[in-house]
């Protein structure tokens, strides 16, 4: 996979103040000893250098024109107020780094600028939930799934609206850099490195172990024993609740199933094992509660989109005895 070493930021005007922030905190952060954090060749720039007309009473001066993707190895468009007016001279460079092998990070409205660059046909994407079925009848080619806070497809990441802008950038960092880098951003800007998208992020998004209400005792507990068997009857005991309670309380805390909730935790123990050990993965399924390597591959690849040893040979941070 061709590493990120530089990262363009595209603005129009009418930017939205936080799109662009939140493309600035991961990729434009300066080295910190305590993080050990990548340096980004970080650019922001517009079809016309000059003033760009901002949405919430400030504009931005930027210095470069869209001559700055033509080496970009990550491109990011940020979203804009009127996100169904977007420039052609600048869709049609966007859709000209992804054809020479750039990657390609929009969230939120910026995804209708995609779609104009014809980058969405036949691939899966997001965007926020209040206009993801004007994307769909826009661009009836594309596979816009409402219910994520980010997908990829095809060196295209696509994020939901608003703050899952920085769960789809931390997907980012963690496919090219790993998870530890990236929980090491994610600690820097105070966030959770990783945030379950199997739901409507609109209706519940997922949360920590200690973010929880009343459960936050007891997902602590299932943390620290995620190779034992965790049968909801054995979870809805341990809260003193029926099953049935407990699994509606479990999914007003957390935004999912007792089971999705579980598998992406030993997903995520799976992950530090096979960048910080030489266990097998026969180990690391026993470790982390799958039991079967053959059950960890299935799982890790489906969260992952990359199956463990080949994860392993491009993160693992130890070197094989």
């Amino acid at each position: 996979m061709h590493p990120i070493r530089k990262v363009v930021a595209v603005v129009q005007d009418g930017a939205e103040p936080f799109g662009l922030g939140a493309i600035c905190e991961v990729w434009a952060e300066p080295y910190h000893p305590d993080d050990d954090n990548p340096v980004f060749d970080f650019v922001v720039c517009a079809e016309a250098p000059g003033v760009v007309k901002g949405r919430a009473g400030f504009d931005l001066v930027v210095e470069h024109g869209l001559e700055e993707l033509a080496d970009a190895d990550l491109v990011c468009v940020a979203p804009k107020h009127d996100f169904l007016d977007h420039s052609q001279v600048v869709a049609d460079a966007v859709a000209a780094a992804h054809a020479r092998g750039a990657w390609i990070y929009a969230h939120c409205t910026s995804s209708f600028l995609l779609g104009q660059a014809g980058l969405l046909e036949g691939r899966r994407c997001a965007t926020h939930w209040r206009f993801a079925e004007k994307l769909q009848q826009m661009y009836p080619e594309a596979l816009v799934d409402p219910d994520v806070l980010y997908v990829e497809d095809d060196r295209i990441v696509t994020g939901a609206g608003s703050a899952a802008g920085i769960d789809a950038a931390l997907h980012l960092m963690r496919r090219h850099f790993g998870a530890r880098v990236a929980a090491t951003t994610a600690r820097r800007i105070v966030v959770p490195p990783h945030r379950d998208g199997g739901q409507a992020q609109f209706v519940r998004a997922p949360i920590r172990a200690d973010e929880a209400e009343t459960l936050a005792p007891l997902l602590a507990w299932v943390t620290e024993h995620l190779d034992e068997s965790l049968p909801v009857e054995r979870l809805a005991r341990r809260a003193h609740m029926s099953p049935r309670t407990f699994a509606r309380r479990f999914r007003d805390e957390t935004g999912s199933t007792p089971l999705a909730w579980i598998t992406a935790q030993r997903v995520a123990l799976a992950e530090e094992l096979l960048e910080n050990t030489t266990l097998s993965v026969e180990q690391i399924a026993t470790r982390v509660g799958f039991g079967q390597a053959a059950t960890l591959r299935h799982h890790f690849s489906q969260a992952r989109g990359i199956p463990p040893l080949a994860y392993r040979k491009q993160f693992s941070c130890v070197e094989a005895g």
